[in-house]
C-alpha cells in the first residue's frame, strides 16, 4: 500500500461541465407558457392592506443581511430579502431601508492586519474557492445609523438581549449605536411599524451542524455561522428569547409583521454534497491499493465479527466504498482489539509484510494498541451518515499530523503514512460527519423551535412564513419558480450559494416573495394579486472574482 496524497476523486471536480450548464440556463427552463396566448385581466391596484410599512425593520441572522458565498459583501447585501421587500414596500408606503453595508464585494472582516473572516467564494471553474484578496472592512470602524436591518450573521436568539454584544460579535459592533447596546434595542428603538424576525434558531443549530456536532468551531477564524457556543440551544431559552423579540417588536406602536420557521438544516447542500461512498475503485490512486487494504483490515474484521459485525471494513473492487468513520456512539473496544492482536498467531506475521519485527514483542504490543486506538469506535459510513462539505477536501489524504505521531511511537515514516489516509485507513473524525443520532438531535431542537415560532405568529396575529416546507420541496421535488426549477444541489441548483448553507441573490427573491405571499394572506395586501411579487429571473446565482 503505498503512501499517497489523493485517493478519492475531488468532488468538486464534477461540477466543471454542470456549471457550463447553469451559465446557460441556470436552471431547467420552462418554454410551456410560450405555446400558449391568453388575455389577462386587468390586475388590481397594489394595496398594503392593514400592513403599515413606513417603518420597517428587520432582525435575523446572516439571511436577513444577505450573507451569501461564505461572506457577507455590498452586491450581497444590496440582494439581501429585506432590502428586495423595502423596495416593494416603498410602493404602498414604505419608507426609506438603510443597511450597514461592507466596504467592497471581498467580503469578510479585518481587525487592523489581522483576519477575522474571510473573503466570498466564487466559482474557478471547478467548484468554490476563496477569492484571492484581503477584505478592506475594518470591524473597529463604527458606522453612523440608524439601520433598518438588523440581520446579524452568527446571532442566535438568546444574543438579541445580550448588552455589549458587538465587543462580541464584529458584524454587529460596526453598527451598534453604543458599546453597550443590544441588538433588539437598537432594534425597537427604531419604533417599527412592521418587522421581520426571520431565521432566528438557525444558528442555534446550525454552529452545532458545521462542526459536526463537536460543538467545536473548525475554522480557527471568526466564523459567522459558528460564532459563539456551537452547542444546540436549550429550547426553552430559545422560547424565551423568542417571545421577548415578538413581544418588544410589536411594542407599543402594536407593529405587524412576519415570522419564518427554521428549516431542517441537514437538507442543505453544505451536508449533502460530499457522499458516504466516494472511494472509486477507478481512481487510479486507489484502485490499486484496494487489495493491500483488505489485507489490513483482514486482520482486524475477524475480531468486528465477534463482536459487532456492523464494524467490517471491506473496500469494493467493483462499486464505490465508503469512507471509514469514528462513530462516537460506538462501544469502544479499544482493549479487546489490542488483546486479540497480541494473542494472535497470525499477527508478527502480519506486521513483517510492513517490514516491522513481528518477533520482537516490544513492537507487537506497541503495533496492537495503536490499531486498538485507532479502531476501537469505527465502522464504514452508510447512506444516514452526512458528511460536512469540508471533509472533501481532506478524504483520502495523509494526515500529516497524525503520521508524524505514529512515526513518534516508533513506525518508519512510510508505514506511519500508510496508517495516516483519512477516511481509509484514519478513521474520519467526528467534527468532518453528522451520524444519524446528532441529526437527531438537530431535529428534536428544530421542532421545538418551530413550535415556539408557530404559537407565537398564532398568538400575535403575525403572518408566518414555512421556510421548513420551502426546503423540503427544494431538496426533493425543487421549487418551481418564474422560468426555473430551483433545487438545494450545490452549484448547479439556483438556490444555495457557494458556502453551501446560505441563500443565492435569487434564492433571496425566493424568500421575498414567499414572505410577501404570508402577508397578503394575514393582512390583506396584494403583491401577489396585483402582480407585484420579484421576477427572480432578474436575480443572478452567482458573482463573478472580478467583482470586487
Amino acid at each position: 500500500m503505498k503512501k499517497n496524497k489523493s485517493m478519492i476523486m475531488k468532488t468538486k471536480s464534477k461540477y466543471i461541465w454542470l456549471f457550463a450548464t447553469l451559465l446557460a440556463v441556470s436552471a431547467c427552463s420552462s418554454d410551456d407558457d410560450s405555446l400558449t396566448t391568453s388575455i389577462e385581466a386587468p390586475k388590481p391596484e397594489l394595496s398594503n392592506g392593514e400592513a403599515d410599512f413606513s417603518k420597517y425593520i428587520a432582525v435575523g441572522a446572516s439571511f436577513s443581511g444577505g450573507y451569501t458565498d461564505g461572506a457577507l459583501f455590498i452586491a450581497g447585501q444590496e440582494n439581501s430579502f429585506p432590502n428586495m421587500l423595502s423596495q416593494k414596500f416603498a410602493l404602498v408606503g414604505g419608507g426609506t431601508f438603510s443597511q450597514p453595508l461592507m466596504n467592497d464585494n471581498i467580503g469578510g472582516l479585518v481587525a487592523g492586519t489581522t483576519v477575522l473572516a474571510n473573503p466570498r467564494f466564487y466559482f474557478d471553474g471547478s467548484g468554490p474557492a476563496i477569492l484571492p484578496a484581503t477584505p478592506t472592512t475594518q470591524a473597529t470602524n463604527v458606522l453612523t445609523g440608524p439601520f433598518n436591518n438588523y440581520g446579524i450573521p452568527g446571532m442566535k436568539s438568546f444574543h438579541l438581549g445580550v448588552a455589549g454584544y458587538g465587543s462580541l460579535n464584529p458584524y454587529f459592533g460596526r453598527m451598534a449605536s453604543s458599546a453597550g447596546a443590544t441588538v433588539l434595542g437598537d432594534a425597537v428603538a427604531q419604533s417599527p411599524t412592521f418587522f421581520s424576525l426571520s431565521e432566528i434558531g438557525g444558528n442555534d443549530v446550525l454552529g452545532y451542524a458545521l462542526s459536526g456536532g463537536t460543538g467545536v468551531d473548525q475554522t480557527g477564524n471568526f466564523n459567522p455561522a459558528t460564532y459563539g457556543a456551537n452547542d444546540i440551544t436549550d429550547p426553552n431559552v430559545f422560547a424565551t428569547s423568542f417571545n421577548a423579540a415578538v413581544s418588544a417588536l410589536i411594542g407599543a406602536n402594536n407593529a405587524k409583521g412576519v415570522v419564518g420557521n427554521v428549516p431542517y438544516i441537514t437538507s442543505l447542500a453544505h451536508f449533502t454534497t460530499v457522499p458516504h461512498n466516494p472511494l472509486d475503485p477507478s481512481n487510479p490512486d486507489f484502485g490499486p491499493q484496494i487489495p493491500t487494504l483488505n489485507n489490513v483490515f483482514g486482520a482486524l474484521n475477524p475480531i468486528f465479527q465477534a463482536i459487532d459485525p456492523s464494524r467490517a471494513i471491506v473496500f469494493s473492487e467493483t462499486e464505490a466504498s465508503p469512507v471509514v468513520i469514528r462513530d462516537e456512539t460506538l462501544a469502544d473496544i479499544s482493549v479487546q482489539i489490542a488483546t486479540a492482536l497480541n494473542n494472535s498467531p497470525t499477527f508478527p506475521a502480519f506486521l513483517a509484510q510492513f517490514g516491522l519485527d513481528g518477533s520482537n514483542p516490544v513492537v507487537v504490543q506497541l503495533v496492537a494498541n495503536l490499531l486498538g486506538q485507532t479502531y476501537g469506535q469505527t465502522r464504514q459510513a452508510t447512506e444516514n451518515d452526512l458528511f460536512v462539505l469540508p471533509s472533501s477536501s481532506i478524504i483520502g489524504q495523509v494526515n500529516q499530523t497524525y503520521a508524524q505521531f505514529l512515526a513518534g511511537q516508533g513506525l518508519p515514516a512510510q508505514v506511519a503514512g500508510q496508517f495516516a489516509i483519512e477516511g481509509v485507513t484514519l478513521p474520519l473524525e467526528d467534527k468532518w460527519v453528522l451520524i444519524p443520532s446528532e441529526q437527531a438531535s438537530i431535529k428534536t431542537a428544530t421542532d421545538a423551535y418551530n413550535a415556539t415560532i408557530e404559537s407565537a405568529a398564532t398568538d400575535n396575529g403575525l403572518a408566518l412564513v414555512d421556510f421548513k416546507g420551502i426546503l423540503e420541496e427544494a431538496s426533493t421535488s425543487g421549487i418551481f419558480t418564474g422560468d426555473y426549477i430551483l433545487n438545494t444541489s450545490l452549484v448547479t441548483g439556483g438556490l444555495i450559494s457557494l458556502d453551501g448553507v446560505h441563500l443565492t441573490a435569487r434564492g433571496y427573491a425566493v424568500m421575498a416573495n414567499e414572505i410577501m405571499k404570508a402577508i397578503d394572506a394575514t393582512y390583506g395586501s396584494n403583491f401577489e394579486a396585483s402582480g407585484n411579487l420579484l421576477n427572480v429571473s432578474n436575480y443572478g446565482v452567482t458573482y463573478s472574482p472580478m467583482l470586487q
